[in-house]
């Protein structure tokens, strides 16, 4: 079997805030080919789909290509920021100076175990850049695609929760 020495991860989230109807999408490059991952999640922030886009695309590769290098590119500078704020967030059980639960924990603890048992890089690009890098912007564009879908969807039925 060919040794794979790096997969690119472009991941993207976004939210609907009145709605709190929210999608994500990765796309993934395993030796140049791209697999396209995406979903949806009712009563959810943009922070959250940023974050489980990654979560989702990372856990993906674990399972088809333990021990590879990992590159993921986000436009969301709060993904991208965790790997520094790791130790601080662990070293204070998740808690904030204001002495509550860190937003999301949830999923800032899932990102962070991911991290720990593979090998990860971050890279920040800037988002909705039209001249910018294409993967990225086609992560961006799934993500509109399918929460216009959704939004659409939400106004004939509510399949999730109802909002908050």
């Amino acid at each position: 079997m060919h040794r794979v020495d790096i997969i690119k991860i472009y991941t993207d989230g976004s939210c609907h805030t009145r709605l709190l109807v929210g999608a994500w999408a990765a796309i993934i490059f395993v030796e140049g080919k791209p697999v396209t991952l995406q979903g949806f999640e009712y009563n959810t922030t943009h922070n959250r789909m940023e974050l489980i886009a990654v979560i989702k695309a990372v856990e993906f590769v674990i399972e088809k290509y333990s021990g590879v290098p990992i590159e993921v590119i986000s436009d969301s500078q709060y993904v991208v920021n965790l790997i520094e704020r790791k130790e601080r967030l662990k070293k204070n059980n998740f808690i904030t100076s204001k002495a509550t639960p860190v937003r999301n924990d949830d999923l800032v603890k899932s990102l962070i175990k991911l991290i720990e048992q593979q090998s990860l890089q971050f890279k920040k690009v800037k988002a909705h850049q039209v001249n910018g890098d294409v993967n990225n912007r086609e992560a961006d564009i799934t993500v509109r695609r399918l929460l216009r879908q959704k939004v659409k969807e939400y106004g004939t039925k509510i399949e999730g929760p109802a909002p908050r």
